[in-house]
């Protein structure tokens, strides 16, 4: 703004008096620029698999480099594990539970309030690219939609993402929501700009280290490079067109990587998020955040940034002030759901700084993972070697039924949520501090656990489909009539 006014300094007192008269015509020459906006959601993608957050055998040199010039959140959460009701909490701002979407393709209700429709209201032009998954009523709230089928239109489901960019309209504010299939399965989809070995895997100690397993992380790290390729095509284009300073691109992931113990799971690898702003004008280079953050707050911020009205639906929390100080309190803790995905279950989670309390009401289930993971042959291997009695206790969990009512973890000695010490009497206070917590935001967000179990779409041994189930959709006030209280 500065150098547009001073190319309008003229020499004489009418040239003078004509410039102040353009000025005052346009109100808002001096006003701050509202930035533009991009959150790019990438899909089955766990926390620490980018060498942002320490896995350096992972090949992703864009997020990298966008972590280093902005800001990393080291303790931003997820709403659900799942991936339709992860985004639609993301788009409303709003938990599962309260989207009436929060079940997997449930599709968004289109009496839903999105911060697409409010920021279009607002004056910008809103556009989305890549993979959907939101139903087809909230595709009318934006200017563009350019859907991505998987395995139809191309395996990344991101070649649209710069063509978007190419055609916005260079007068408005623009708002875009990118989400990529990658790295959700299958893999071996395409071409990938790396190729990942068995001596690039960090893998968790709660799988066994099998050729089989080895291998399917080093595809999976494939996807995810593919993944940061794009990424970097979406920051180079913002260079190319001179307004990369002016835009706050925010990535993220919809849930953990699309394995038994993480995808669909309510442990810090289903539901920890990789939460990576990148905003030249308005983020410090190499900050980094230790935060407490929910995918709820995304909503609220991109609002207040627009500078337009927050809908009082949304239960999220502006993050702005986190941007000006990474260290500024902020939540004291976070919760996330599990609800039906492909199999039964209904699950909630409190994280604060230290402890994960999980509270699983269908206890009497295993913890069957999604069907894109029953149904691959690293399943079956896992399958396999539980009968034989050759996998540790840890990784036949997905297995055990029942489970514990409630489970209970010290991040800070286990960061692989390992022991559960909710019967360990030590740990007795912490674990009704977070059962407290949990219960007072039950009553305060109105949750509730439905009065009906919703049928299984698969085997959950052999993952064979079950094309004649129906599944049963009452109306939110008929599930909650029907199931009293919590």
């Amino acid at each position: 703004m500065f150098s547009f006014i001073n190319n309008m300094r003229l020499k004489t007192p009418g040239q003078s008096l004509l410039t102040l008269c353009i000025l005052l015509l346009v109100p808002n020459a001096f006003a701050e620029q509202r930035p533009n906006i991009i959150l790019i959601v990438a899909d089955d993608l766990n926390w620490d698999d980018l060498g942002a957050y320490g896995n350096t055998g992972v090949k992703t040199p864009n997020l990298d480099k966008l972590a280093k010039n902005g800001m990393r959140f080291d303790n931003a959460f997820l709403t659900a594990s799942s991936c339709s009701p992860s985004r639609a909490s993301m788009i409303t701002g709003r938990y599962p539970h309260n989207t009436d979407a929060e079940q997997l393709h449930w599709p968004l209700p289109k009496e839903q309030l999105t911060v697409s429709q409010t920021l279009r209201d607002a004056g910008y032009w809103t556009a989305a690219a890549g993979k959907w998954h939101l139903g087809e009523d909230t595709k009318q709230r934006f200017d563009e939609v350019r859907e991505s089928k998987y395995g139809i239109d191309e395996p990344s489901g991101s070649a649209q993402w710069v063509p978007l960019l190419e055609m916005r309209p260079k007068e408005k504010p623009f708002f875009l929501w990118l989400a990529s299939w990658d790295s959700h399965r299958p893999f071996y989809q395409g071409e990938y700009p790396h190729s990942h070995s068995q001596e690039d895997v960090r893998l968790p100690p709660y799988y066994p280290a099998t050729e089989l397993y080895m291998n399917d992380f080093a595809a999976y790290y494939d996807e995810i490079s593919r993944l940061d390729e794009h990424v970097g095509k979406v920051v180079s284009t913002l260079e190319r067109q001179g307004v990369k300073g002016n835009t706050l691109i925010i990535f993220v992931a919809d849930n953990g990587r699309p394995f038994a113990r993480d995808k669909t799971t309510l442990y810090d690898s289903g539901v920890k998020t990789p939460f990576i702003a990148h905003w030249p004008d308005g983020i410090a280079k190499g900050s980094i955040s230790d935060s407490i953050i929910s995918s709820i707050d995304l909503a609220p911020t991109f609002t207040a940034l627009a500078k337009a009205d927050t809908p009082t639906s949304f239960e999220g929390r502006s993050l702005f002030s986190l941007f000006k100080n990474p260290s500024a309190s902020f939540r004291d803790y976070a919760v996330s759901e599990r609800n039906w995905h492909d199999f039964e279950d209904h699950g909630r989670s409190v994280r604060t700084k230290r402890y994960r309390y999980i509270r699983n009401n269908y206890n009497d289930l295993p913890a069957t993972p999604s069907a894109d993971t029953v149904y691959h042959k690293t399943w079956w291997e896992l399958t396999r070697l539980f009968e034989q009695g050759a996998l540790t206790e840890h990784q036949a969990r997905p297995f055990l039924a029942p489970r514990p009512k409630e489970e209970l973890y010290d991040l800070l000695n286990d960061p692989f949520e390992l022991t559960n010490l909710a019967t360990d009497e030590n740990y007795l206070s912490v674990l009704r501090h977070h059962s407290d917590i949990l219960d007072k935001w039950i009553l305060a967000s109105g949750d509730f656990i439905p009065s009906f179990r919703t049928p299984d779409d698969f085997d959950r041994v052999k993952g064979a489909y079950a094309p004649h189930r129906k599944r049963p959709r009452p109306s939110k006030m008929q599930m909650y009539q029907a199931s009293g209280s919590y």
